[in-house]
């Protein structure tokens, strides 16, 4: 992988212990160079800085992760520290909740709200060893794929902090990219761990619907039938490793599936007898040139490894997204939030009240039949599916725009929808429930950060896995920092 003006020297990697990947981390708690209070405190160095220049936390935990840090260093030297993720520090979304930290998800109406119960997710995690060191931005109960909200402002880019971040994971994505520790975790409704994570230049997974459980998080607040839980990290190893952790059966939750628990292989191999189907447009969207043009050596690098690659897309209908997404999305958006008036919802943005109005707009039956859309949307992926074993595409048509803006309305010379247009390629996955995930492949000409998106059948994890590992390990897109993690006074302990 290159950068945009086809260098390939990397960049020094950050000195902080925060910027190493979870398995260095658990590799040199074993070697005893490091304890657990040394990484937390250089995560937490690394997130103050990176939150003055990218505005990426909505509630720092900084004393309750010192404490519970000390507590696993105590136990480390007596031989008794267990969990998979034991020392790890992970940042959560502000739409998930953790027991006694506020959870505002980006909105006014929530400024009083402490939740009393972790999300399964978070139990998950705790129970793993992980520390939770903080709550990270979103925009207003994650409608859009920003991470700008009336709570918290515009979060930016660690690439260029003139521009955004994405969202509405946008702080979990802009802090993995910064080296403010290896795992956060997200949310995604209509692309919101993978278009943060393709702007940010990090690795982020959407499970199979139903696999990584929500509840009693917002169970969600919004995008009831669309939203899942996954990590963002810097490698597919640590991604693998979390989704272990957190994929889970959890009767509170209606979508959650009953599988048991899975372990995931990353060890880098060949892809022969892999078919991969490959779109550039998904037959529909206008896409930059830029994009086009790493998706094009990124499948020269699937098809070096041994790929089967082929032109194949699901033909899926150009109108799907006035015709199907925005009945069922804009419609549970408002759901959410039925019981509010125009006076609780008066410090909301402008953007997100427009959503809800247009939600309230849609009849039951406009619901239903998007709803009969969305089975034909899923049953042209079953077609496909038949003929390859996974498609990929871009993740996002552009790269990152300016910090601040909703979105794009233009992409290549086409007029595309502001809110949800400038990104096709993510949000008929949501609609399909499928499992993706989005991996670095390039850089454009200003030096933003490119995506991948891989698309496997449910509950195909494991493939997503075996292609992403081949992929980094021919383009180990890891090596790349943003100059924002090189900053001075983000730790600097010796990796031992």
């Amino acid at each position: 992988m290159t950068d945009g003006s086809g260098r390939t020297a990397f960049p020094p990697a950050p000195t902080g212990l925060g910027a190493l990947s979870a398995s260095e981390i658990m590799a040199g708690y074993r070697r005893k160079a490091f304890t657990p209070r040394d990484v937390v405190d250089d995560t937490i160095a690394a997130l103050q800085a990176t939150n003055e220049a990218c505005n990426a936390v909505v509630t720092p935990m900084y004393e309750q992760a010192r404490a519970e840090a000390d507590r696993l260093t105590r136990e480390m030297r007596a031989g008794e520290a267990k969990g998979a993720l034991a020392g790890v520090p992970v940042t959560v979304k502000d739409l998930v909740f953790v027991a006694g930290v506020p959870a505002y998800a980006g909105s006014p109406m929530n400024k009083d709200f402490v939740p009393d119960a972790d999300a399964a997710v978070v139990s998950s995690l705790k129970a793993a060893g992980a520390i939770i060191t903080c709550k990270t931005t979103t925009c207003e109960s994650g409608y859009k794929l920003t991470a700008d909200s009336p709570v918290t402002g515009t979060t930016r880019n660690p690439w260029n902090p003139s521009r955004t971040s994405g969202g509405s994971s946008g702080g979990a994505a802009a802090g993995v990219a910064a080296g403010c520790g290896p795992i956060a975790i997200g949310t995604d409704g209509v692309g919101s761990i993978r278009v943060p994570s393709s702007f940010c230049g990090v690795f982020g997974l959407k499970p199979t619907f139903g696999l990584v459980p929500r509840s009693p998080g917002f169970s969600p607040p919004s995008w009831a039938s669309l939203a899942h839980t996954g990590p963002i990290t810097r490698t597919v190893a640590d991604a693998a490793l979390t989704l272990e952790v957190i994929a889970a059966y959890d009767l509170r939750d209606a979508a959650s599936l009953p599988v048991s628990a899975r372990r995931f292989d990353t060890n880098a191999g060949r892809l022969d007898g892999i078919r991969i189907g490959a779109s550039a447009d998904l037959g529909y969207a206008a896409v930059s040139p830029d994009v086009c043009a790493a998706f094009g050596k990124a499948l020269a690098t699937l098809d070096s490894c041994g790929a089967q690659v082929t032109m194949d897309g699901p033909g899926l209908d150009p109108g799907i997204l006035e015709h199907t997404l925005k009945p069922i999305a804009f419609t549970e958006q408002a759901a959410a939030v039925a019981s509010k008036s125009a006076t609780d919802l008066a410090g909301s943005e402008a953007d997100y009240r427009n959503v809800i109005g247009a939600g309230r707009r849609y009849s039951g039956t406009d619901y239903i039949e998007a709803s009969y859309r969305r089975g034909q949307t899923r049953n042209a992926f079953v077609k496909l599916f038949e003929r390859v074993d996974v498609l990929v595409t871009p993740t996002v048509a552009v790269t990152a725009f300016e910090a601040g803006q909703i979105g794009v309305d233009t992409v290549d010379g086409s007029k595309v929808d502001p809110h949800l247009g400038w990104s096709p390629f993510t949000w008929p996955i949501n609609l399909a429930g499928l499992p993706a995930a989005t991996l670095p492949c390039g850089f454009d000409r200003d030096g933003m950060p490119i995506g991948l998106q891989i698309i496997a059948p449910w509950l195909d994890e494991p493939t997503i896995f075996r292609i992403a590992a081949a992929f980094e390990a021919a383009q180990p897109w890891a090596k790349f920092w943003p100059q924002l993690a090189l900053r001075e006074g983000s730790g600097g302990r010796a990796k031992g």
